[in-house]
C-alpha cells in the first residue's frame, strides 16, 4: 500500500474545496430547447478522427491530477504517457474553478479536468467541445453511473471523460455523538445537543446540501433537483441554513482545520469527505462516517477538450490515459476519491481502496447528487420558473453566514 501522507492528502483537499468555488454562470448558449434540461450549446464539431500527435498537450488541472514525480519520484503517470505517446505535457494547475474558466478562454490550453460548477460554463461559453468517445477507447469502462451526466454532456452528447468522484458524508465523534447519526437532522436541528460544535462546508455550493435534506423532510416544496431551486425552494433552504447557523461553531474549507477540530473536540459533528475521514483516523481521532439516510452531494470532475484545441490528437490520447485503468487508479489513491474506469480496482496497490471509496456501488452513489452549476434555466427540466444561478447562489450565502 502506497502511503497516505498528509502531503498528499494537502494536494486532494485544497482540490476538492475548490471544486466548490466559482461564482458565475453559464454564458453564450441559445434559449433551451422544448423538454431540454438546461440550454442548447453553440454547435460545435467534436473530433472525427485521430491523427498523428503534435508532441505536446497543455494541460489545465487540478494539484495531484498529472503527477510527474516532481512532487514525488514515486507518484509519476505522466512519463509513462509521454513515452508511449510522444506527447510532451505542459500543466498549468489551477486553484480555482474560476481560474481553470479564465485559462481556457485563453486559448492557450488543450485540455481541462473541469468540475461540476464549471464544466457547464465551459459548454456554454463555446470554450470546449464535445468529445467523440469513439476515439477514447478507455472509455468503455467507465462506470455508467457517470456517463451522460448533466455536468458532463448536453442532451446525451459527452463533453469529456470522467476523472473520478466522492461523496460529501456526515462526521461524528465517536465519543461524544450518540447514538450514531444516520440522518443530517443532527446538524440541522435548532435543539441540537452539539450547539456550538456543529461544522458545515464554506461554499454557497453548501445550499444544495440544504436542499437534499429538505428534499427528504418537506416534499412539498417539489424539489426534484438539489441544483434547480425556484424561489420558493431556495428561500427554504437559505432559511433552513440561517437557522443552522446558529448551531454552528465553524465553517471549514481548509481540511487541516477540520481535522484539528475534531481532533481536540471543537468540533463533533458535520459534513466531510472520505480522504478526510482516512487522515482523521490515522491521526487517532475517534471518528466515523457516514452517507445518510437522505443522501447527499459530492463532485465528480470531467477531462474536456478546448473547442480550439492546438494539440487536438494528443489531448485526446490524454484522455484516453488518464482513464486507463492503470493511470486512474494511480490518480485516484493520490487524489483520494473512486477510480471512474472500472478496470482500476484491480490496479489500485492499497486492495481495499475501492471498497473504502464505494467505487463499485452504484445504489451508494445513486444517493449522491454531484456538483452541477445552478443555472436560470431549471436542470430538472421544469419551463413554467426560474431557477437561481449560481450568482444568486453565492449572494445568499454571504447573507447566510452574516
Amino acid at each position: 500500500m502506497r502511503p497516505t501522507g498528509t502531503v498528499i492528502t494537502a494536494a486532494a483537499l485544497v482540490l476538492v474545496t475548490a471544486c466548490g468555488g466559482g461564482s458565475t454562470t453559464p454564458t453564450g448558449g441559445a434559449a433551451p430547447a422544448p423538454g431540454h434540461t438546461g440550454f442548447v450549446p453553440p454547435k460545435i464539431d467534436a473530433l472525427q478522427n485521430l491523427g498523428t500527435g503534435e508532441g505536446e498537450v497543455n494541460l489545465v488541472a487540478w494539484a495531484g491530477y498529472v503527477e510527474d514525480g516532481t512532487n514525488d519520484p514515486k507518484v509519476d503517470w505522466v512519463t509513462p504517457f509521454e513515452q508511449e505517446t510522444g506527447c510532451q505535457v505542459n500543466t498549468k494547475v489551477a486553484g480555482t474553478s474560476d481560474e481553470m474558466v479564465t485559462l481556457m478562454r485563453t486559448g492557450q490550453y488543450d485540455a481541462v479536468s473541469a468540475s461540476g460548477d464549471a464544466s457547464l460554463r465551459l459548454i456554454a461559453a463555446g470554450t470546449v467541445a464535445p468529445v467523440n468517445t469513439s476515439l477514447i477507447p478507455n472509455y468503455t469502462d467507465v462506470f455508467d453511473g457517470l456517463k451522460s451526466k448533466p455536468w458532463n454532456s448536453v442532451d446525451g452528447v459527452p463533453y469529456g471523460v470522467p476523472h473520478g468522484r466522492g461523496a460529501n458524508l456526515l462526521m461524528w465523534r465517536t465519543d461524544t455523538v450518540k447514538p450514531a447519526p444516520d440522518s443530517w437532522s443532527v446538524v440541522f436541528d435548532p435543539n441540537s445537543p452539539y450547539k456550538g460544535k456543529v461544522t458545515a462546508y464554506d461554499s454557497p455550493i453548501y445550499i444544495a446540501d440544504a436542499a437534499v435534506y429538505l428534499m427528504a423532510t418537506k416534499p412539498d416544496l417539489g424539489i426534484k433537483n438539489p441544483y434547480a431551486l425556484d424561489d420558493k425552494q431556495f428561500q427554504a433552504a437559505v432559511d433552513l441554513l440561517k437557522q443552522q447557523k446558529q448551531i454552528v461553531g465553524e465553517y471549514w474549507s481548509d481540511y487541516t482545520k477540520e481535522i484539528q477540530a475534531f481532533k481536540s473536540g471543537d468540533s463533533v459533528v458535520g459534513t466531510t469527505w472520505q480522504v478526510i475521514v482516512n487522515v482523521a483516523k490515522s491521526e487517532k481521532a475517534p471518528v466515523e462516517a457516514v452517507l445518510p439516510k437522505e443522501g447527499a452531494t459530492g463532485w465528480s470532475d470531467t477531462w474536456m477538450v478546448a473547442a480550439k484545441a492546438a494539440h487536438p490528437n494528443c489531448a485526446y490520447r490524454w484522455l484516453d490515459w488518464i482513464i486507463s485503468p492503470t493511470a486512474n487508479a494511480q490518480v485516484a489513491e493520490y487524489f483520494g476519491e473512486a477510480p471512474s474506469n472500472a478496470k482500476s480496482c484491480e490496479e489500485t496497490a492499497d486492495a481495499e481502496h475501492c471498497e473504502t471509496f464505494h467505487a463499485t456501488d452504484e445504489t451508494y452513489f445513486s444517493k449522491v447528487h454531484y456538483w452541477t452549476t445552478p443555472i436560470a434555466q431549471c436542470l430538472d427540466g421544469r419551463t413554467d420558473v426560474k431557477c437561481k444561478d449560481y450568482s444568486e447562489w453565492t449572494r445568499a450565502w454571504t447573507e447566510i453566514k452574516g
